[in-house]
Formats: C-alpha cells, sequence, structure tokens
C-alpha cells in the first residue's frame, strides 16, 4: 500500500475518489496504523485523525481519536517512542470521535507515577459534555440514521458514551503553550462548533484545523446537529491561509502537503462558505421564503469538483438551511407551516383527494419508474402516513428510499435515506417506533 504521502498526492491530484474510495471520515487506511509523515510527526488515521508530535522529551497530541481508536493509537505511539510522556494534548472540539485518545495514556501515568496529560480545549466544551449526557437518547438516534448503511440492522438506542474527559485549560480566544522545543498556537473561530479551535506549530509550520478542515465539503448544514456558523468559519479559514502553513493534517480525510497547495485549499474552501452565506442572506433580505431560497442560490460548480471540496458527508444545500436557522429561524415562510395541523392528517386528506391509497402508491411507482425520485418520497410519504399498516406502500417506500439512497454522494443523505428504507422494510415509518 502507498505511503501517505503518495496516497495524499493521489487524492489532491483527483486520482482517487473521496466518495467511496477515502471518504474523510471512514476507516480506510492501511488497517489503522499510524505513520510518521515527517521528523517527529505520527499521523493516524480513523473516524478522524489524531496527530501525534514528538517535542523533544515529551509527546503532544493534536485531537486524540475515537474511542474505538484509542487502542491502536496508543499501540503506535509507543512502538514510536516507547519512553516520551504523553504531556499534553489540544481537543480541537467536543465531538466523540476526537477526544478519547487520552486515556491510555493517563493509565499508564498513573500506573508509573508519572503525571497525567494537561489537555487543552475551548471554554464551551464542558457545556456541551454536559448536554451530551442529558441528550444521550436523541444523539444515540441521529447517529443511527446519519450513519446508516445498506443491510445494517435497526438498532435500538442508548449507545452514545456519556463519560468524558473534561479540559484542564480552557479559553476563549486563544491560548499559547509551549512542550519542549515547540510552541502551541491555539486559536478559536466558531464554524462546525461553537467550540471549534485550530492549532498552529510554527516551528514545524504544520496547522491543524481540527474539523474547520474536512477534505470535502465542509459539515456546516448538518441536519440534525445543533448550529453551525457559516460566515464565522470562513473568517476562520482565510486566517488560517494567511499563515503559510507547509502541512496541514485535517480533523477528517488526509493530510495536504506545500504551503501553495495548503493556501489554495483553505481560500477555496472559504469562498464556497462566503458564496452560498452572501446568496442566502441577500435572498433573506428580500423577504424570500426558505423554499425560494433554496431553489435560487447558486452553488459554484467548479469548486465541488475540487477533490477536497467534493460532497463526500455533508450537502451544500444543508448549508443554506443552517444559515436560514442562524439569522431567520425555525419557521420557513410558508404560512400554512406556521401552526400546521398534523402531518398524519394532511396525509389522509391528499390521499382521498386523490381517490384512496392504490391510486397514491401508483402515482408513486409511476414516477419512481420514470427516475423522478424527489417527488416519490414525497407521494409515498403520504401514503404511509394516511395508511401506516399498508404493507404495499411500505414496500414501495423501501424501494424509492434504497433507490434514493443510491444516487447521493453525501454519505449524511444515503444514511437518512437508508434508515428510511430499512424502517419500512421492517414494516415501520420510523425505526425507532415501538
Amino acid at each position: 500500500m502507498a505511503g501517505i504521502r503518495e496516497f495524499s498526492e493521489q487524492l489532491w491530484n483527483g486520482e482517487i475518489d473521496t466518495i467511496f474510495e477515502a471518504h474523510p471520515l471512514f476507516r480506510n487506511w492501511n488497517d489503522r496504523v499510524p505513520e510518521e509523515i515527517d521528523d517527529g510527526i505520527l499521523y493516524y488515521k480513523g473516524i478522524s485523525g489524531a496527530t501525534t508530535l514528538d517535542s523533544g522529551d515529551s509527546l503532544v497530541m493534536l485531537d486524540t481519536g475515537a474511542r474505538n481508536d484509542a487502542p491502536a493509537i496508543f499501540e503506535g505511539v509507543r512502538k514510536w517512542r516507547p519512553d516520551h510522556r504523553l504531556a499534553a494534548a489540544v481537543f480541537s472540539h467536543h465531538h466523540v470521535d476526537h477526544i478519547f485518545g487520552v486515556d491510555p495514556f493517563e493509565q499508564e501515568a498513573a500506573e508509573s507515577g508519572n503525571p497525567r496529560t494537561v489537555v487543552y480545549g475551548h471554554e464551551a466544551i464542558p457545556g456541551h459534555f454536559d448536554r451530551y449526557r442529558r441528550m444521550r437518547g436523541w444523539n444515540s438516534a441521529i447517529n443511527r440514521r446519519q450513519f446508516a448503511r445498506p443491510g445494517m440492522p435497526l438498532q435500538p438506542l442508548g449507545e452514545w458514551p456519556d463519560d468524558f474527559r473534561y479540559p484542564d485549560v480552557t479559553f476563549r480566544d486563544r491560548v499559547t503553550f509551549s512542550e519542549g522545543s515547540l510552541t502551541f498556537e491555539v486559536a478559536h473561530d466558531r464554524g462546525e462548533c461553537e467550540d471549534s479551535a485550530w492549532t498552529w506549530v510554527p516551528e514545524l509550520k504544520l496547522l491543524a484545523p481540527g474539523d474547520l478542515f474536512i477534505y470535502a465539503v465542509p459539515n456546516a448544514g448538518n441536519p440534525q446537529k445543533v448550529q453551525r456558523w457559516v460566515g464565522e468559519w470562513a473568517v476562520g479559514l482565510r486566517k488560517m491561509a494567511a499563515l503559510d502553513a507547509e502541512l496541514l493534517i485535517p480533523g477528517h480525510g488526509f493530510p495536504i502537503f506545500g504551503a501553495d497547495r495548503i493556501r489554495t485549499a483553505l481560500d477555496d474552501t472559504a469562498t464556497l462558505l462566503e458564496t452560498i452565506e452572501g446568496q442566502t442572506v441577500a435572498l433573506m433580505n428580500q423577504g424570500a421564503t426558505l423554499d425560494r431560497v433554496l431553489q435560487e442560490v447558486e452553488v459554484p460548480a467548479d469548486l465541488l469538483e475540487k477533490p477536497y471540496l467534493r460532497p463526500a458527508y455533508d450537502h451544500h444545500e444543508f448549508l443554506i438551511h443552517n444559515i436560514w436557522r442562524l439569522y431567520g429561524g425555525w419557521w420557513e415562510g410558508e404560512p400554512d407551516n406556521l401552526l400546521p395541523a398534523p402531518r398524519a392528517a394532511r396525509a389522509s386528506e391528499w390521499v382521498a383527494l386523490a381517490g384512496g391509497l392504490d391510486g397514491v402508491v401508483a402515482r408513486a411507482e409511476e414516477l419512481r419508474t420514470n427516475g423522478e425520485l424527489q417527488l416519490a418520497c414525497h407521494i409515498i410519504e403520504y401514503a404511509v402516513l394516511a395508511e401506516p399498516g399498508s404493507a404495499d406502500a411500505h414496500d414501495l417506500r423501501a424501494k424509492i428510499y434504497e433507490e434514493r439512497a443510491g444516487e447521493q454522494l453525501s454519505s449524511m443523505s444515503r444514511g437518512v435515506f437508508t434508515f428510511a428504507s430499512d424502517s419500512s422494510k421492517a414494516g415501520k415509518r420510523d425505526g425507532f417506533e415501538p
């Protein structure tokens, strides 16, 4: 298998597909073995990236991986530097795929009598850990949907973690610390999260942006998660682009080597975000409804064709929804949806107007046959809402959403549609129904 430098070169040149071959969020690298990508820099690609730096007499980790990545990270680091203790770690934000790799090192430190690792993170991280505890069932549910894959059985709730390593040192805007020969400048810019932070190591010209760069359309629109900040995200990317970093290690995806490439990738990503937000805000200032905004915003196709801006995870249309939510609230501007009748009641009325369930199912099948899956989804939802016990409606719904999932580049969309298909295969509209 190619080394990470060679693999990253192929990614940059578009020789490897980031939608299915090298998805930024999936484990798809070398049996999860860390690799030294430069002197004193050990990189690990799991669900997220985790990078360990040798400061001369100790180690510092920039993001630390998910819980099921922690053993591989620990083993790899110990093979690489068996005697250096992990002195510090930076959490770029609170998401669970970035925060669990410290645990094995702290167990080791406790057994050997060494000081525990000092963890740095934004001051909002503790509050988000507390929210995770409160909303454990919800987070289990939304991630079941988001990451559903064909053939994956529907699962019960209750697997979201409820134990977290809180930061020792928190900051509001920035913090700088030194360890051995290295300086770590950690700065805050809201983007994917309220607590998003990025790290600059000037001695190495190394930039670790966390999830502010993920080698894909930014995760700025996730339909099931809390608020994102598209415009502020772009501001942070511009700051990073001005540093002339020579090595960028993203929160997801693979490293980028070379100052020109890094600057281009960060600037292009900022331009995409600025373009979408600028058009959305302009239309909102005209009093447009959300439906009109979704139809009229034009996303630069040339940017979406860049290997590092493919819609592998999030969908660019989802970003518009998040901008709307930030500036305009939850109501999309349609008067009938301000205080709506129950959706099932509306569905029953539409089905009755159409002459009954058989005609609605037949029309949904016709749309499916004609390749009009977007419309077919709407029609079949009314059928299942009006007659939730109809095996025919569920059978067709499963087929429509399975085919719709197959059309999607965004894994987020694929997951939600796959979950809907699997739910109907189980005779349910929602897989979490009793």
